[in-house]
């Protein structure tokens, strides 16, 4: 079985003007979805939606599509529900950097810096701290060289283990998301 390809931030807005649009579920943290979002979408963080694929299916249909930054996320969500039962889903090509990219509205919350941006952050000043550090303490330039192995791992099995860290600070969690606020939400947008 082919999975479906992702669908165009240009095809996808096509639908929302004509009033077609599929239900869209927004697979980020509850903070960066209070960020920027695609308006009408549904937010079902990537492991909320992993530890309830199950409950989920019954509130889904074929007519979904799934939104993260840049489609990743997506993609991996689009997995889960189809090991689920719900195969025939679609990511946003892109995510939600493609639907701002093309013009498309988007609902804007308080600004934060995204995860990516984050994770730059944290890896680059750990790596010139140690690497200073280096200078007075012998072997401390070792622990930017394992940070330096923990980016070359998340970049060639396309994870972040310090991505899912900092997602886990008060500063990126939002609004806590439940599966009964969830699954009402779904209820109440079809």
């Amino acid at each position: 079985m082919s999975t479906p390809s992702p669908l165009s931030p240009a095809v996808l807005h096509r639908l929302v003007q004509e009033g077609r649009a599929p239900r869209l579920l927004d697979v980020r943290t509850p903070g960066e979805f209070r960020t920027a979002h695609i308006p009408g979408s549904s937010n079902v963080p990537l492991h909320t939606l992993r530890e309830h694929r199950a409950e989920l299916v019954g509130h889904l249909d074929e007519d979904v599509v799934l939104v993260c930054r840049s489609g990743q996320r997506a993609k991996e969500a689009e997995r889960a529900l189809a090991e689920a039962g719900l195969p025939g889903l679609r990511a946003l090509d892109g995510g939600i950097t493609g639907w701002e990219a093309a013009g498309a509205p988007v609902e804007r919350g308080p600004e934060r810096w995204d995860m990516e941006r984050q994770v730059r952050l944290v890896a680059g000043s750990v790596v010139l701290v140690t690497g200073l550090a280096g200078i007075v303490v012998p072997g401390a330039h070792l622990v930017g060289t394992a940070i330096g192995a923990g980016l070359t791992f998340a970049a060639l099995s396309n994870s972040c283990a310090l991505g899912l860290l900092l997602s886990r600070l008060p500063y990126n969690r939002g609004p806590r998301t439940d599966m009964r606020t969830v699954t009402a939400e779904l209820r109440s947008t079809r």
